[in-house]
């Protein structure tokens, strides 16, 4: 059996940590910018979002495939499952904000980027749906810091505390 993810399912997690990070501080620090560099800014977070969205739902398909390696020790039951809880979490909140994000992005009814690319728009915008929408992304987006501190500060409770190798599963392999 296993002790590690697999290298890709290792990637995609470090790849799409890669992501959030770039993704937040284009959201963050844009205030940052002058007006004339906010699409740019914008672009660079949907076109974040976008890759988020294929690689989450690209995971949880490999997720499937190849389930996860036992952790060693075994933890007690409710550590397992606050950490199923944790993970679910996880996977909704990063599948759900970028889908959010579009269907607001096309409600808008005008032209937006991703990846340097014009996307498909409604031919009237709908602010209604707009307002809503963005409130949802807002709202989770923000619920998605409380989530990742946790899921970090369990990886290194699991690693420093518990001394178990939670941790080591999802690192990538030291060359030789």
């Amino acid at each position: 059996m296993r002790n590690k993810y697999t290298g890709l399912q290792i990637s995609i997690h470090w790849l799409v940590f890669l992501l959030v990070i770039v993704a937040y501080c284009a959201m963050e620090f844009r205030g940052l910018f002058p007006r004339s560099a906010r699409p740019v800014i914008n672009m660079v977070h949907v076109s974040c979002g976008i890759s988020i969205l294929v690689l989450m739902v690209t995971r949880l398909l490999v997720r499937l495939k190849y389930p996860a390696p036992p952790i060693v020790p075994k933890p007690k039951s409710m550590y397992i499952g606050l950490s199923h809880l944790g993970h679910l979490l996880i996977y909704l909140l990063f599948i759900a904000l970028p889908l959010i994000g579009l269907v607001m992005m096309y409600n808008r009814g005008n032209t937006w980027f991703a990846f340097g690319l014009g996307m498909p728009h409604a031919a009237e915008s709908n602010f209604e749906v707009v307002d809503l929408l963005k409130s949802w992304h807002v709202t989770l987006a923000k619920a998605g810091y409380f989530i990742i501190g946790i899921h970090a500060f369990a990886a290194l409770l699991h690693h420093y505390y518990w001394k178990d190798n939670t941790l080591l599963r999802m690192m990538p392999k030291k060359r030789s």
